[in-house]
Formats: C-alpha cells, sequence, structure tokens
C-alpha cells in the first residue's frame, strides 16, 4: 500500500502536511438548483469542519498554527476542503486559489469538490494552475452505485464521475477520489466493488471514509429511529481491507478512516478514539 506521506515525500522530498480552507463556496444541494438539505450525512460545514473563515491568508496563517507541532521543515498544500470549491465563477475561482498559492512553502493545491461542478472553463483553469503547482483535484464519490446514490441525495449518476475523472486525466490533473465505507444497505462487496470501479475510471489516488452520524444531519434522524445501523471498527476493518487489497500499487491510498469534529459527532462512538483506531486498521493492514 502506496500511502500518502510516502508518496509526498518521493515526490516534493520532504514531510507535507495539507492545510484546510473555507473559500466560502455552497454546493448544487444546498442551494436549491438540486436540493436544500445536502447529502444524508452531510454536516453543516461540508465536510469542512476544521477549516477556518476570513480571508485565505488569514486562513493559510491559522491553519499553519494548529500543524507546528506535526511538522517541522516540510511543505503545505493549500486544500480547499469545505463544500464545492469549484461551484462559482472560473475569475472568482482563480483569484482563491492563486492567493493560496502565493507563500513559497505552498507547494501545491487540492481541491475538494462533486464531478458535475467541472465545466470545461474550469478544467481548463486547473491545467493552466497545475503548470505552475502542482494541482490535485478530490471528487466526492463515495459510491459506485446509482441506488446508493440517489438514497443518500448525491444528486448524480456514477457515469458523471467517470467523465469528470476522464476530462481531468486528460488535462494532467491528478484525481484523488473519496469513499464511504458503510453507507445505507450497503455491503462490504458493495465498497469493494466500487474501489474497483474508479481504479477502472483512472483515479490517482482514494481517500476511505467511515460513515459516521454526526448532529444536525438526516442521517442523525435515521439513527436515532433505528433505521441506521453504525459498522463496528472490527468490520469497518475488514471491508477496509478488502477495499485497499483491489488497489493497484501505484494508486495511493490518502486516507484509511474519516472524521468528523468530536462535539458533534453521534456515532459510532468509537470513532473518535482516532489513535486507537488509526492503530488498529493500520495492524490490520500490514
Amino acid at each position: 500500500m502506496l500511502t500518502a506521506n510516502e508518496y509526498y515525500r518521493k515526490r516534493f522530498g520532504c514531510k507535507v502536511y495539507k492545510l484546510s480552507l473555507d473559500g466560502g463556496f455552497t454546493c448544487p444541494n444546498r442551494d436549491g438548483t438540486l436540493g436544500t438539505r445536502g447529502c444524508l450525512f452531510c454536516s453543516e460545514a461540508g465536510g469542512g469542519d476544521f477549516a477556518e473563515k476570513g480571508p485565505i491568508p488569514q486562513q493559510l496563517e491559522e491553519a499553519r498554527k494548529r500543524v507546528s507541532a506535526k511538522i517541522k521543515d516540510g511543505k503545505y498544500i493549500a486544500y480547499f476542503q469545505a463544500f464545492t470549491n469549484t461551484y462559482g465563477p472560473v475569475e472568482h475561482l482563480e483569484a482563491l486559489y492563486r492567493q493560496a498559492l502565493v507563500p513559497e512553502d505552498v507547494v501545491g493545491l487540492a481541491i475538494g469538490t462533486r464531478p458535475d461542478c467541472l465545466p470545461p472553463e474550469t478544467v481548463a483553469l486547473l491545467a493552466r494552475i497545475n503548470r505552475e503547482k502542482p494541482v490535485t483535484v478530490e471528487l466526492g464519490l463515495q459510491t459506485a452505485f446509482d441506488e446508493t446514490a440517489r438514497r443518500i441525495r448525491r444528486g448524480y449518476p456514477m457515469s458523471v464521475y467517470t467523465d469528470a475523472v476522464g476530462r481531468l486525466k486528460e488535462a494532467g490533473i491528478e484525481v484523488v477520489t473519496h469513499i464511504i465505507i458503510g453507507l445505507p444497505r450497503e455491503t462490504g462487496d458493495m465498497a469493494v466493488e466500487t474501489t474497483r470501479q474508479v481504479v477502472a475510471a483512472g483515479t490517482d489516488g482514494v481517500k476511505f471514509h467511515l460513515l459516521h452520524v454526526l448532529r444536525g444531519t438526516d442521517l442523525e434522524q435515521l439513527y436515532l429511529a433505528g433505521k441506521y445501523t453504525c459498522l463496528t471498527l472490527e468490520a469497518y476493518g475488514e471491508i477496509l481491507a478488502r477495499c485497499v487489497a483491489a488497489l493497484p500499487p501505484q494508486v495511493v491510498v490518502h486516507r484509511i478512516t474519516g472524521d468528523g469534529a468530536k462535539r458533534d459527532l453521534v456515532a459510532p462512538l468509537w470513532s473518535g478514539d482516532k489513535k486507537r483506531v488509526i492503530n488498529y486498521l493500520n495492524a490490520i493492514l500490514r
């Protein structure tokens, strides 16, 4: 398994850490274009639970302070994480992205978005910036199964993801795909099949996430009503190991679980003990 730490050290010659940013974006699942309630599991922070708000230079400085104990002489990647970070006019996107890339110690850009929010002019912008500093686009796919996608209110079919990956790769842009393990009514076999399909589509990296229940989400209501049961740590580890085994050696594993803010975590409570969880999962993967 090729980890993100190994990959970045080889690529940049040092430790690289992501600085989480909030570009002030919304999402077509929230602004009324596709819906107003977001995906079933999405919190009010839109996945950017650890991002600050405010001017980008200020956010970068605050984010540096948060990770200062973990990184000494390394570099950073500016990570636009909250909501859909290509959902806006190209001129606005370019201004934000270039602000984030000004500092010399920022060696690249990571942009979290949806595959249905990548029009040709946006991909062209990303390709131009990629010629100056490396750009990675992180796509929130979650599942390859359209039935599950409708259940979680994702808002687009698998074919849109496949098309987006193809266009990004043609433009020379690195792609990382987010997969959620434990989605309602999905089996371990389905998570493995999703992994196989993102590999076939051409993804360069994968982020695996545990589906956890956060306060204020529609998933919380299902959980409290007894209509959704979380995975145990052992079950999650077994499925994760099968998914990782389905990856070819060149595909980078950027994350083996996901976690929201502890103050908002409803279930499973075991996921709040991040150090124990990571140690357990790494032991299984080894």
